[in-house]
């Protein structure tokens, strides 16, 4: 595979970092206290049933999941003077800030549905925000930059950050709520999360700045947005990439959000959560900035890559799944590997959604760089979703007990086990062969002769 042969970038080094922090920044460190938090927040805080709270997930994450091709046509057919993605990235943030803080707020409802009905209401209105932000982000780096080697340097900061924010998030939520309770706050999540708005407001202000006139590779979309997602589904090479992103998200997310239930009730020990959120999100850490960039170097591509990462990720939760509870260290060095490996996942798919708006190039002569990134989100969403709603469902189906540490029926510790180590192995499966039999990496010679000459052209205008 040939690559487009130049020696300056493409797009600035502030735009670079705009764009890895913009969405896996504040914006992901919110996404990180929500996927690990809120659920067990609902259930053992506000004492929400679990079978409702499954409820709220599945509509939320669903109605979340539908809007994304419609913001992904939205998107592609914005025409202001700022541009058309980089519109979104002015007031995204702003509702990110108002739904984070208040999906957090306890008024005191003392029927549980009121509660739920509240928490159902903000968590949509945080989904489509994730949604009006996320799809313009994902757009505008295919459409500023065309060399493979530029964008995947960018994806890969955007991979580090997001471990970074994710660490924070996901592990020190607990200390740093307990903090601003210290300090004469009765809930700490509510200033916790203020402070990860003005992070995202700063970011994408600042991609938003660095981001003029950077919108060179696009082509007018069909005046039909049905002809736009017609254009695209029609393709069967792009199922498979659609279905790795479902998987690819539920795997990631599996990791993180049954984590607080399987330490607190399958091992009953809640004084070890943050303990094992920690070795987790190092792991993580370490996947996005140390071990990606090498694996991806070693296999080549992020298609061989992406096998590997969930092969090695398969065997060790199998083995986490039958020996996890034979001694704690075990299960922290395996856990610890395992995220290592598995982590990846979450940024190598990315590099699948600039291979599909290539592919989609090239077959159809027209851009659909919102569009497509809107299927990911969807399909990403979908993940989550299945992800969200599931574990609760399950956990609900299983006899779980809110609250009852020690008392939880076999059924539950069963379903606790197999949602923190099955359920992701199974994913992993299932996104090796969409990886192995998609057929889009068969253009890819094709696809790198029309980069080049788009790139030439651009470079004489």
């Amino acid at each position: 595979m040939q690559e487009q042969k130049t020696n300056k970038s493409e797009v600035s080094t502030a735009f670079k970092w705009f764009h890895a922090t913009s969405v896996n920044g504040g914006a992901m460190m919110v996404a990180a206290v929500l996927a690990s938090y809120l659920s067990a927040y609902m259930t053992d805080n506000l004492g929400i049933p679990a079978a409702t709270c499954s409820l709220i997930m599945l509509i939320s994450t669903l109605w979340d999941a539908i809007n994304d091709p419609i913001m992904g046509v939205i998107a592609d057919r914005t025409h202001t003077r700022f541009g058309r993605y980089r519109t979104y990235f002015l007031f995204a943030p702003i509702l990110l800030m108002f739904f984070s803080v208040m999906i957090w707020i306890d008024w005191g409802f003392t029927s549980s549905t009121a509660k739920a009905i509240y928490i159902l209401i903000m968590y949509i209105g945080y989904g489509m925000t994730v949604t009006m932000y996320t799809m313009p982000q994902m757009a505008i780096l295919p459409a500023a930059v065309k060399s493979d080697a530029e964008r995947n340097k960018i994806i890969v900061m955007g991979a580090g950050t997001c471990a970074a924010a994710f660490t924070i998030g996901n592990t020190f939520t607990p200390q740093i709520t307990s903090f601003f309770k210290g300090i004469g706050f009765s809930n700490g999540y509510v200033p916790f999360m203020a402070v990860c708005g003005v992070l995202a407001m700063i970011s994408f202000w600042g991609l938003f700045h660095t981001a003029k006139g950077q919108e060179r590779y696009i082509t007018e979309p069909d005046p039909n947005p049905l002809k736009g997602i017609g254009m695209v589904l029609k393709h069967g090479a792009v199922w498979p990439y659609i279905l790795a992103w479902v998987m690819a998200s539920m795997g990631y997310g599996l990791m993180f959000s049954s984590s607080v239930y399987y330490m607190t009730y399958y091992w009953q020990r809640p004084d070890l959560i943050s303990t094992y959120m920690l070795v987790i999100s190092i792991g993580a850490l370490i996947s996005m900035i140390v071990a990606m960039p090498i694996v991806v170097k070693v296999f080549k591509n992020a298609e061989r890559a992406l096998i590997f990462s969930q092969a090695t990720t398969i065997a060790l939760y199998l083995i986490l799944f039958f020996f996890g509870k034979t001694n704690f260290v075990l299960l922290c060095a395996l856990t610890f590997v395992a995220s290592v490996t598995g982590a990846m996942q979450n940024a190598l798919v990315n590099i699948l959604v600039n291979d599909t708006i290539d592919y989609i190039l090239l077959v159809e002569g027209k851009t659909a760089n919102g569009l497509i990134s809107s299927i990911k989100g969807f399909a990403q969403k979908c993940g989550n979703t299945v992800t969200s709603s599931g574990i609760l469902a399950i956990l609900a189906i299983s006899g779980y007990v809110a609250g009852d540490i020690g008392g939880q029926p076999k059924s539950a510790m069963f379903a606790l086990n197999f949602t923190k180590f099955m359920l992701p192995s199974i994913t992993g499966i299932i996104l090796i062969l969409c990886v192995v039999f998609g057929p889009i990496k068969h253009h890819r010679a094709a696809i790198e002769k029309m980069k080049e000459e788009m790139h030439a052209n651009a470079k004489n205008l």
